[in-house]
């Protein structure tokens, strides 16, 4: 359910419209933050207007988890409670769905739950690798500390994928550029040579015709262009559900440059999700299994389920690596080398951080490059959509000689 809670200051009348995905009034109220010196006034929201909320609303992202986990470390290592230090964090999230869960976690903690089974309601949005850190944290009695090291790593992750986004910018303007300018020139320009060479009646190359065809429907069913565009977003709305799927994972890693990227970022999460659950005293098998299940794609996934059940077996974490480094790719033998070398050093742990902190460097270079990475991707897809429309428009050019002029022998006769 969908909650609108508006809060006036009572010292300026000021109010504000906040939104909550919550069933209760109390939780919506903890859910915006509600201050003592605030009136709050709660209403449903129902009928179509819930659903408009439910397809343009702002859903959990990795800032909202940061936000989350770093202003909760802070505040137990000052000595708040567990339920006041999830309520001071409901003004720090965007989400309404993140601030509705905020509100229920505190409510269960204070029902005399574990923060980690309250969390464990929402598994979809915490995942099996940050539940098992909390649950070893509530154990150790360091949660706090595992708090800040799972605030870190997100932090750490939403860095690299801000660079990749902001690389991604110009190729992304220069391709809708290159479009507009194509939807441009069929409606304006291609009509009249259509005019032109229908006069001749010769026959034009499948170019020319697509051209005219594409005309046609933009400028007597312009609606079909919404088409393209409503499947745009529905896979952009979708792309979390195509980017799990294990054949699209095996695709893009067969992508150049795209599959190189989506390993590395893989590989730096699964083996920082290792070191902090070893570092956390997570049994090792234990420890491997919920990094498999964390791996952000399935070729991780696969190792590291191979590699619990080698350990399982008898086999030391170095060998079981060994023996299955293929599936790392080009690095896995130089990784199963370094995870032999802390077995000799006793230091498997901040190895496992070495190897995680090499990967996001890594990733950070590139982050900084993707846009001249791309470069050359983009100019050959200008080139060939330029080169399309110059063929299109001016090769009938060529073939109306035979119409406009008469052949020799014709004017002999």
């Amino acid at each position: 359910m969908i909650k609108k809670v508006t809060l006036t200051n009572v010292n300026s009348g000021r109010s504000e419209d906040i939104i909550v995905v919550t069933d209760d009034d109390s939780k919506a109220l903890v859910g915006a933050g509600k201050a003592s010196n605030e009136v709050a006034k709660i209403s449903n929201i129902t009928g179509a207007d819930e659903a408009i909320y439910k397809m343009s609303m702002k859903g959990p992202s990795m800032d909202d988890r940061v936000n989350l986990f770093s202003g909760i470390a802070r505040c137990l290592e000052r000595n708040i409670s567990t339920i006041k230090s999830f309520e001071l964090q409901a003004n720090r999230v965007k989400s309404p769905i993140f601030k509705g869960i905020i509100a229920d976690i505190a409510y269960q903690v204070s029902q005399g739950e574990k923060v980690s089974d309250a969390m464990a309601r929402y598994n979809t949005i915490f995942g099996d690798a940050m539940l098992a850190l909390i649950r070893s944290g509530e154990e150790s009695g360091r949660l706090p500390e595992v708090c800040q090291r799972i605030a870190i790593g997100q932090k750490k992750g939403l860095k690299i994928i801000k660079k990749l986004k902001s690389g991604m910018i110009y190729p992304v303007i220069v391709l809708c550029i290159g479009v507009v300018v194509v939807i441009v020139m069929s409606m304006t320009l291609v009509p009249k040579l259509q005019i032109l060479y229908g006069t001749f009646k010769t026959d034009l190359p499948a170019a020319t015709k697509f051209m005219m065809a594409l005309s046609n429907m933009l400028l007597h069913q312009p609606y079909l262009i919404l088409i393209p565009i409503i499947g745009i977003i529905m896979l952009l709305k979708n792309w979390g559900n195509i980017s799990r799927n294990p054949s699209a994972q095996r695709f893009f890693l067969t992508l150049p440059t795209v599959g190189n990227i989506v390993r590395k970022a893989s590989a730096a999460v699964s083996f920082r999700t290792l070191a902090m659950l070893i570092e956390s005293n997570v049994r090792i098998s234990s420890a491997l299994r919920i990094t498999g299940e964390s791996a952000p794609n399935v070729v991780h996934r696969e190792f590291f389920f191979k590699v619990q059940k080698s350990v399982e077996e008898g086999m030391s974490l170095h060998e079981s690596f060994l023996l299955d480094s293929h599936l790392l790719g080009p690095d896995g033998r130089s990784i199963s080398s370094l995870m032999q070398l802390s077995s000799e050093t006793g230091s498997s742990t901040d190895m496992l951080q070495e190897i995680a902190d090499d990967y996001e460097e890594e990733l950070d270079i590139i982050g900084n490059q993707i846009d001249k990475i791309l470069e050359p991707f983009t100019i050959i897809i200008l080139g060939l959509m330029v080169g399309f429309l110059i063929y299109a428009i001016y090769s009938p050019i060529f073939g109306l000689s035979a119409v406009i002029l008469p052949d020799s022998k014709t004017l002999k006769k």
